[in-house]
């Protein structure tokens, strides 16, 4: 299931809220106890390596992310970053496959939808029951809300499906957990496989759809600036671990982005307006 992912400028920066992030809590105990285990001591800022590639098994997995990107120059650009990390010291294995990826990336049919739902009602009901102040105390409130408030919370556009979906759910009972055993059998047969038959420290490929492979297994990642397409959109490429590997992650993409610096600083419309103005 997706899990907090904060977006930094830099690896360096990310790092530093992970190392403030982690740990047990006592009212999290469920999820935070068996990664609180995976822990190093000194925290993950020693593992800014400027040369963690270095020795790295690194394994491509192409299909069936890099099929939407139909612009040959991120392709291109994709292929000359794996150059990167050979030169960096990685030895990369390419064009590996995860085994039933179709239906991982399928909600529907990987189990993901339903544990989804029933999750999101259970955990939003708990925290808004415990706000001191809150305009509502439930999902059910929340639905309410928006239908006496179309036009404050934009329904025409955005809907609320997936909020009634989730109110018409129970909580986790047979097809629940069928559908989190699925999930797991997907994960140790189809992302856990592909790591530890390729004996693989990470696991590397372009843009973010990978991260539903990675978040029904609960597994770490980390993606990093990799350039632009022609129109100005930026290109990330996300490495991938399995459950502790946080360690090797970090320093593999922290060596990479140091040795491409892909990423450019945002427009600034204020500041470019300044500029003008004083022109």
């Amino acid at each position: 299931m997706k899990k907090c992912r904060p977006i930094c400028r830099t690896v360096s920066d990310a790092v530093y809220v992970l190392d403030a992030i982690v740990g047990f809590d006592p009212r999290d105990s469920e999820a935070t106890r068996e990664a609180a285990e995976y822990i190093p001591t000194g925290g993950y800022k020693q593992f800014l390596k400027k040369d963690g590639l270095k020795g790295k098994r690194v394994g491509v997995v192409r299909n069936p992310f890099l099929d939407s990107f139909d612009v040959s120059t991120v392709i291109s650009t994709f292929n000359h970053h794996l150059e990167v990390l050979r030169q960096g010291g990685a030895n990369v294995v390419d064009n590996l496959q995860i085994a039933n990826i179709d239906v991982i990336m399928d909600p529907s049919q990987s189990g993901e939808a339903i544990v989804m739902l029933a999750e999101f009602k259970l955990t939003i009901n708990q925290y808004l029951e415990e706000l001191i102040k809150s305009p509502v105390r439930s999902l059910a409130e929340i639905i309410a809300f928006n239908n006496n408030n179309p036009d404050l919370e934009s329904m025409n556009k955005y809907g609320q499906e997936l909020l009634i979906a989730a109110e018409m759910t129970n909580g986790f009972g047979e097809e629940e957990m069928k559908a989190v055993k699925l999930m797991e059998k997907l994960s140790e047969e189809g992302f856990e496989k592909l790591m530890k038959e390729n004996e693989l420290d990470v696991m590397v490929t372009l843009g973010v759809d990978v991260s539903t492979v990675l978040a029904i297994g609960g597994y770490p990642a980390l993606t990093v600036p990799a350039g632009y397409d022609s129109k100005g959109k930026p290109v990330g490429i996300c490495f991938g671990g399995l459950k502790g590997m946080e360690p090797k992650l970090i320093e593999v993409a922290y060596a990479f982005e140091q040795a491409t610096l892909s990423r450019k600083p945002p427009f600034s419309f204020s500041l470019d307006l300044k500029q003008k103005l004083s022109l």
